[in-house]
């Protein structure tokens, strides 16, 4: 479980590219305010899915086939904004007005809330680790959970701390940057055909 959110964490996504966005053009305090909103967002997931969300997706799947397929649609436009012709990059700096605390919190709570990688993560990935003969399910549902949220949340402010220092060195090296753009969109683009040739289901415990 460590591995994979881990995995998760260092792969791009919208809620890095949200935060780092966030610490480069507004300070840290803004991205750390901003990760503020991404942790509760954390705990709705996994509140809603161990209280019995993958239940109601394992009834309808066609609503977790729209999810999926959302998901991976917004990873393939986030894919082509990166690889096409005056894409931008992850560290690279970008114009973006100043936004109250309240906003960078709520910004970073939707962006969660509508982030395909998360979803897929505690309808389909979490329950996977979950052993019905090794104690209670719930319980099991909310410790694995609670692993992935403290990962994520760690690996998330290491990078939105660092963000200035990296957008300063790729900013100084344009060749790296252009790396670092294609690398990131081509990452976002498997990603999304992983998730939209997926066949996993939602399990329930």
């Amino acid at each position: 479980m460590f591995l994979l959110a881990l995995a998760l964490v260092l792969t791009p996504g919208p809620n890095m590219m949200y935060l780092v966005s966030r610490s480069i053009t507004q300070g840290r305090r803004a991205g750390v305010t901003s990760l503020g909103g991404v942790a509760v967002g954390f705990l709705v997931y996994l509140t809603a899915t161990n209280l019995g969300l993958s239940a109601i997706f394992t009834a309808v799947p066609q609503l977790y086939l729209g999810l999926r397929i959302a998901g991976a649609g917004y990873l393939g436009w986030l894919a082509f904004q990166a690889l096409r012709p005056g894409g931008t990059a992850v560290f690279a700096p970008a114009a973006m007005a100043p936004d109250s605390p309240r906003r960078l919190f709520t910004m970073g709570l939707m962006t969660n809330l509508l982030n395909p990688k998360i979803a897929v993560l505690y309808l389909s990935l979490i329950p996977q680790f979950e052993r019905p003969n090794d104690g209670h399910v719930l319980a099991q549902g909310f410790i694995l959970g609670g692993v992935q949220i403290v990962v994520a949340l760690t690996g998330n402010l290491l990078i939105l701390l660092a963000a200035g220092t990296l957008a300063a060195f790729f900013a100084a090296r344009p060749g790296w940057l252009r790396v670092q753009r294609y690398l990131m969109g081509s990452v976002l683009g498997l990603l999304a055909l992983k998730i939209a040739t997926d066949r996993a289901r939602p399990v329930t415990g």
